[in-house]
This record gives C-alpha cells, sequence and structure tokens, in this order.
C-alpha cells in the first residue's frame, strides 16, 4: 500500500489523498474491532456494515479519480473484464464467498462475523492486487495457527477452546497491505 501511495501522489493527488482516508478508516476500524471482539468475541454490524460503503466509497472514487485524470499509475484502477474498480468488488465478493463456504463447512469454527468482515478486506486488498488478497488471506490463518499453539503449548488453551479470528483476519490484511509490494 506504501508503494501505491507513493505513485499515487506522483500521479494523481486526489486519488492518494482518497486511498489515504480508506487507510486511515481502515486503521480506526481495526482497533475498534479487534478489542470488541477479543472482548465479546463478536464483530458488530454497526461497524462492519458502514465499512463496506467507505472502503467502497473512497477506494472506488480513488480508482476513478486515476482514470479521469490519465495518470500513469500501474493498474491502481484496478479494472477487472474493462470495468474500473472491478477488482475491488471482486476481491470483496470472492474474500467473502471464501469464508462463507468455511462457516457452511464447519459452522462452530467460525463466526458469520468473520464471513462479513472479510468483504470489507476483500474490497481493500482486491485494490491493491489478488496477491494481496492471498496473502492476506493466508497471513490470517497464519496468524491464528501460531496464536492457538502457543495457547497449547502453554496450556491455556484446548482444541476446544474459542478464539475470536477477527483480529487475526484484520492483521493479516494489515500485514499483506504494509508488507507485500504494490504489483
Amino acid at each position: 500500500m506504501i508503494g501505491r501511495l507513493g505513485d499515487l501522489w506522483q500521479g494523481t493527488p486526489l486519488a492518494f489523498w482518497l486511498v489515504l482516508a480508506a487507510c486511515l478508516y481502515f486503521a480506526v476500524m481495526a482497533v475498534r474491532l479487534t478489542v470488541i471482539d477479543v472482548r465479546h468475541h463478536l464483530l458488530p454490524n454497526r461497524i462492519v456494515f458502514p465499512s463496506y460503503a467507505v472502503a467502497g466509497v473512497l477506494l472506488l472514487a480513488a480508482a476513478s479519480a486515476v482514470l479521469l485524470t490519465g495518470a500513469d499509475v500501474p493498474d491502481a484502477v484496478a479494472g477487472l473484464f474493462g470495468v474500473p474498480g472491478g477488482r475491488i468488488l471482486a476481491g470483496g465478493a470472492a474474500l467473502w464467498l471464501f469464508y462463507f463456504v468455511l462457516r457452511l463447512a464447519y459452522p462452530p469454527g467460525m463466526g458469520f462475523g468473520d464471513v462479513k468482515l472479510a468483504g470489507v478486506l476483500g474490497m481493500y486488498l482486491g485494490y491493491l492486487g489478488w496477491g494481496h488478497v492471498f496473502a492476506g488471506t493466508f497471513g490470517a490463518f497464519l496468524l491464528g495457527g501460531l496464536w492457538s499453539l502457543g495457547l497449547l503449548a502453554s496450556r491455556r488453551g484446548t482444541l476446544r477452546s474459542n478464539i475470536p479470528f477477527g483480529p487475526f483476519m484484520l492483521a493479516g490484511a494489515a500485514v499483506a497491505m504494509v508488507l507485500v509490494p504494490a504489483g
């Protein structure tokens, strides 16, 4: 994301500010959801649902700004099948569907709040590319698995322990956004 912000600053300052606003919103949303999920094992709709609108508007507006200015920003418009911003929407839909299938396969293993959050994270990651969608998803399961192993090793948890997965989803997405180069 940092590389993409630098490209946007050079090519389309309006898109830069829109993506920066989306990133700041992501940070606030991530902190709020992490605290709530750790304390209550809940990802409230009153935070998740508006996040679809905020992320969608800001990221699609940034993609449109790049289109309108004709700036030379590598793939920032994230077109899919000729639709500007299509990868943003496709990333959200793909990640939502992936988590929905996981929820259907093993309902006790994943809450529906995680499914709803996945769509928002897919929009953010989709803006950057499919590699980011995969890296963010892999990161979530890697971090959650390492945490679970730590709980088991320290005997603070068992195989039946419930852990909130939202914080790991958010952390995986954040790590992918910061560490995976924009391509």
